[in-house]
């Protein structure tokens, strides 16, 4: 199991200024899953699709560049990794010469590949790109407006519940926050659950998202025990859930999981990232 101590999070940092792949943390998948019911699990699929705003290099002449880069790594990958270690790893480029964009993703590619043991899907995004980049705010019918008076200190997988004639709709909520599982620092992020079948008590599932709030989680784990625990207790047909956590360190991590095709939905940045 992975040793979360020895990772960046909560220590000192010491920025380097030379590209280093030694600094990606890898963090296993498999002990964070232990608890996660097994059906749950095998209909589970889906990716994380990272933002990283902060990219610079030097080209071949010493002149600083910029771009904005996205990976996506497979929810089937051995290990993610440790989101500041992503960080000090890119802010390593910022003092290194590169041949081109180019090179500078196939690098990036290499060596998530590595450190989680999958194929990582890398795109660079240079400046007369950036206005195209789309935004949009997740589709579906947000919960927000519920009346709802939280009661749970814990998470409250027991406020699932199913009932009804079948359905198919989507669910949003600007009200989700979890917590680092290392440093206690807060996560927010905006939630969507699609699915089809037994209509899903709204307040109840608002009241189970919102018990997340002082829940320690990877944003990737975060995901996946919604998944698990909405198909456990509510039994639909398809389901998905999509969340887009507020960028920390230059950095936004939107993890997708789905019974259906895993490819992640599109890449849009909501208000609030």
């Amino acid at each position: 199991m992975t040793d979360l101590a020895a990772s960046p999070l909560g220590h000192a940092t010491t920025y380097s200024e030379q590209y280093d792949p030694g600094l990606l943390f890898a963090v296993e998948r498999a002990p964070l899953r232990a608890d996660l019911p097994p059906a749950a699990l095998a209909r589970m699929r889906g990716a994380d699709v990272w933002n990283a705003y902060e990219l610079s290099w030097l080209d071949s002449f010493g002149k600083p560049q910029v771009a904005i880069a996205t990976f996506t790594v497979p929810a089937t990958s051995p290990c993610i990794v440790e989101s500041k270690s992503v960080k000090l790893y890119l802010t390593a480029f910022n003092q290194t010469c590169f041949a081109g964009a180019d090179d500078v993703r196939a690098t990036i590619a290499a060596d998530l590949g590595k450190a989680t043991g999958a194929d990582v899907a890398v795109a660079l995004t240079l400046p007369d790109g950036f206005a195209a980049l789309p935004h949009a705010e997740l589709e579906g019918e947000c919960l927000d407006a519920l009346p709802l008076v939280p009661r749970e200190k814990t998470l409250a997988p027991d406020a699932l519940a199913a009932g009804g004639p079948p359905v198919g709709e989507a669910l949003i909520t600007r009200l989700f926050r979890s917590v680092c599982p290392v440093t206690g620092q807060p996560d927010y992020a905006s939630v969507q659950v699609r699915y089809r079948g037994t209509r899903i008590d709204r307040v109840g599932l608002l009241r189970y998202l919102v018990s997340f709030r002082r829940q320690p989680g990877f944003h990737e784990h975060c995901v996946e025990r919604i998944f698990a625990d909405v198909w456990e207790r509510c039994r639909p047909e398809e389901l998905s859930v999509h969340a887009r956590f507020m960028r920390r360190g230059g950095i936004d991590i939107n993890p997708y999981r789905t019974s259906g095709d895993p490819a992640p939905p599109d890449n849009a940045r909501t208000a609030r990232q």
